[in-house]
């Protein structure tokens, strides 16, 4: 999906609150989250900080969405205001993701720039991606730090968001392998992950019966691509 470059706009221009974004971001938030503008979402961020973010996420989503924040500093209540709310406490305590969820059942973006730890990265992720709505985003970003020691990150190392990243590229090809691995309701319910610089987006959707099917000139049959039919 192309861009009309709106937040690029909005970014570069900002005289107002803190807003620390990698710009190459912009237009990945974009592409992914276009489909959402002037239809009220209710979009989630972990990580508050200066509070530039939240009203970026209200200025590009327009009148009627909902922007929610969650910090772990008290002290960034205090960039609330109407339309935006902000929750405190740590984004690995299963009490405040439930509490958000409560209070927002109907969430359509998570995004997850807070702590960047890998441990409390993959926990958010197993405790929230699957109450995001069910044609909603789930993005990650900053996740160059599953490479860095200061985040008991490394190269491949074991238990980092981005190897459990790729574990989660297995599962959504589940069906393919003659039922060998599993069938997860992460399989059934993600049509994709887009993997870019420092930055993983989920696209949930609802999955079905899936088919490889071959369509020939008038007179020949239609028939399946040699597979039988999958469904998850």
């Amino acid at each position: 999906m192309s861009t009309d470059g709106t937040l690029h706009q909005y970014f570069l221009s900002n005289g107002g609150k803190r807003c620390h974004k990698w710009v190459h971001y912009l237009d990945i938030y974009e592409r992914h989250f276009a489909r959402f503008r002037g239809k009220s979402p209710t979009v989630v961020e972990i990580g508050v900080h200066g509070g530039g973010s939240l009203d970026m996420w209200k200025y590009y989503f327009g009148a009627g969405s909902k922007i929610v924040g969650i910090d772990i500093n008290p002290t960034c209540k205090q960039w609330e205001r109407d339309g935006v709310e902000i929750f405190i406490g740590s984004q690995d305590d299963p009490a405040l993701i439930d509490q958000v969820f409560e209070a927002h059942p109907n969430v359509d973006i998570l995004i997850d720039d807070g702590s960047h730890r890998s441990n409390h990265m993959i926990a958010t992720f197993n405790m929230a991606y699957s109450r995001v709505s069910p044609h909603g985003v789930y993005l990650v970003e900053d996740t160059y730090t599953s490479y860095m020691a200061m985040f008991e990150g490394g190269m491949k190392r074991k238990g980092t968001f981005m190897e459990f990243v790729k574990d989660k590229v297995d599962e959504l090809n589940a069906i393919h392998p003659r039922r060998e691995f599993p069938i997860t309701d992460f399989c059934r319910s993600t049509a994709g992950i887009c993997c870019y610089d420092s930055v993983v987006v989920f696209e949930r959707s609802p999955q079905g019966l899936r088919q490889g099917i071959i369509t020939k000139k008038m007179g020949d049959r239609l028939g399946l691509f040699g597979k039988e039919e999958q469904d998850v």
